[in-house]
């Protein structure tokens, strides 16, 4: 096996789901986002974007954080340091299977 069919096989496999492969995109481009920014840019609906947050969560790769805006319900997501780790990390390897 070449040596960068050998990264495909090491790549993230949390990261590597198309779903969460899109969050992870979408919160290394900014400090936080909340729920509403992630439904609308991921396109995912929102049973599908919980379950891929949480599983995000899981992984130790976000950070929630829930608080209220008045009356209403707020949460906000951030990639925690080993979530940016893992997402660049993924990113290189990535990027060394088409070198």
């Amino acid at each position: 096996m070449s040596g960068s069919l050998q990264n495909i096989s090491g790549l993230d496999r949390v990261i590597h789901e198309p779903a969460r492969l899109i969050l992870m995109a979408l919160l290394s481009s900014v400090a936080s986002a909340d729920f509403l920014f992630l439904l609308k840019e991921s396109k995912l609906t929102k049973g599908n974007l919980s379950v891929q947050l949480s599983r995000l969560e899981e992984a130790g790769y976000l950070e929630i954080e829930k608080t209220f805006r008045g009356k209403i319900p707020h949460t906000e997501y951030r990639l925690t340091k080993k979530g940016k780790s893992a997402f660049d990390l993924y990113r290189k390897s990535l990027g060394s299977i088409f070198k």
